[in-house]
């Protein structure tokens, strides 16, 4: 891992999508994400052993999920105090593009997302004790407002603090995270099926949509056009 003065060299969504070698990956809400299309299990599965002899990869502990057609790698740094990438991060994906490419098997950039489920709260931590017990959830590092699944395979949940209730809306709503360059896509998509523009405001970090029956679904990107996402 790199470090500046003690501590873990953080990389914004920006500079990783800068980075040349790096075309393969999209920062979401929860880490820098590739799909692989395999084809099949098997060669699914060679992927997934070389990344798994290339040196120090426990270090960077890729997740991966492997499926008949093919294989999601995410990248994200956590301790105590940090959640998020790193130059670490940064190094284990170029190298996980070239397996790939030397495997023959091609990335699909547009093929990723997370899902975020958020709760609107009044009374934040009594809520967010709820759910971390209901959910067998801990808390994600520095953010208080975060519960994140210890195994890291279910959505995280985050609680947005309201000052006042607000009855004439829904207060759990799933965010949608995808490629920076897929957003607009998924927004028209979502508009031809029925659903509606509640607010373009903070666009584009993020979008708010609802269904024909007012429940509402934000779609966000990991702040392309800026050093750091934006969170609504």
């Amino acid at each position: 891992m790199t470090y500046v003065e003690g501590k873990i060299e953080r990389v914004p969504p920006q500079r990783f999508h800068e980075t040349v070698g790096l075309e393969d990956w999209r920062v979401l809400g929860e880490g820098a994400c590739a799909y692989f299309r395999a084809g099949s299990l098997t060669v699914g599965a060679r992927l997934v052993q070389a990344i798994s002899e290339l040196p120090d990869v426990d270090a960077g502990h890729p997740d991966i999920d492997v499926r008949y057609d093919g294989v999601t790698v995410r990248l994200i740094t956590l301790t105590d105090d940090f959640y998020g990438l790193s130059e670490r991060d940064v190094e284990l994906a170029r190298r996980i593009s070239a397996l790939a490419r030397t495997l023959g098997i091609p990335a699909d950039p547009s093929a990723v997302q997370t899902v975020q489920v958020t709760i609107d709260a009044l009374a934040g931590p009594d809520v967010v004790r709820f759910w971390r017990a209901l959910l067998g959830y801990t808390d994600r590092a520095n953010s208080p407002e975060d519960l994140i699944d210890p195994h890291r395979r279910g959505a995280p949940f985050y609680f947005q603090r309201m000052d006042t209730p607000r009855p004439q809306r829904n207060r759990v709503h799933v965010d949608v995270w995808v490629p920076y360059d897929r957003a607009e896509a998924r927004i028209a998509a979502a508009l031809a099926a029925g659903g509606r523009l509640v607010s373009d405001a903070h666009a584009p970090s993020h979008w708010v949509l609802a269904d024909p029956e007012g429940n509402e679904a934000c779609v966000g990107t990991a702040g392309w056009i800026g050093p750091e996402p934006t969170r609504r």
